[in-house]
């Protein structure tokens, strides 16, 4: 066996320092540089969060875009944006890709819905 093997098997949940957002809660998206996440536990102390970067989850969504109103249909990308509240909408010039919506979001609304994670694509 090599090595360098640093996890085998399963390497979907990790202790990392998410890069956003600064200081995540149990069930915040995150990201750790442009791989997304959810956060399985609060920040602790040593600045690391155990963090999910497979699966589908249930996350608020906003539906606007980069050009403003914009209804998310299943099948749409998902962005995360940081500094948007929520961070999670379909700006693909501002956020960094997320995943994928399993549900759907009205134009200019805010709702919860499962959103498969980018590296479990």
């Amino acid at each position: 066996m090599a090595k360098n093997l640093k996890y085998s098997g399963d390497a979907y949940t990790l202790d990392v320092a998410c890069t956003a957002p600064t200081t995540p809660a149990s069930g915040d998206p995150v990201l750790v540089g442009v791989l997304p996440g959810v956060a399985l536990t609060d920040e602790r102390a040593d600045g690391k969060t155990t963090v999910q970067f497979r699966g589908v989850f249930n996350l608020s969504v906003e539906g606007v875009n980069n050009a403003g109103n914009s209804a998310v249909a299943v099948g749409d990308a998902i962005y995360y944006e940081a500094g948007e509240d929520p961070v999670l909408n379909k700006d693909s010039v501002s956020g960094v890709l997320f995943g994928i919506a399993l549900g759907t979001v009205g134009s200019g609304l805010t709702a919860t819905i499962p959103v498969l994670l980018k590296s479990g694509c």
